[in-house]
């Protein structure tokens, strides 16, 4: 069975870093798409980066970009490094899986895997 099992998170000062890892088991597809989600207090679950185990494709939402990097390992375990961390990165993060390609507008529903959520807040 496949299951999805996030690490990391918790509290950090505006501008660290911060380290989120995904371990994956039960995952036999080769071709699937990682996303790292996050859903603040209030907002809508929104994807922060994305990358197909194809390789070529990845994305970062605007407020991410430049700071934030995902990656995947060989054991389809996928992490998000977050540096430079702003109070407004502060969210329940998590992480998700479909079989084949990214689709870029990350309907929730096109996501058959899921972790729990962990808490990242950014404040001083």
């Amino acid at each position: 069975q496949e299951r999805l099992a996030v690490s990391g998170g918790g509290s950090v000062q505006p501008g660290g870093s911060q380290r989120l890892s995904c371990s994956v088991s039960g995952f036999t597809y080769s071709y699937y798409c990682m996303v790292w989600f996050r859903q603040a207090p209030g907002k809508e679950r929104e994807a922060v980066a994305s990358e197909y185990s194809g390789g070529g494709s990845t994305y970062y939402s605007d407020s991410v970009k430049g700071r934030f990097t995902i990656s995947l390992d060989s054991s389809k375990n996928t992490y998000l490094q977050m540096n430079s961390l702003k109070p407004e990165d502060s969210a329940m993060y998590y992480c998700a899986a479909r079989r084949g390609s990214c689709l870029w507008d990350f309907l929730l529903e096109d996501y058959t895997y899921w972790s729990q959520g962990t808490q990242v807040t950014v404040s001083s």
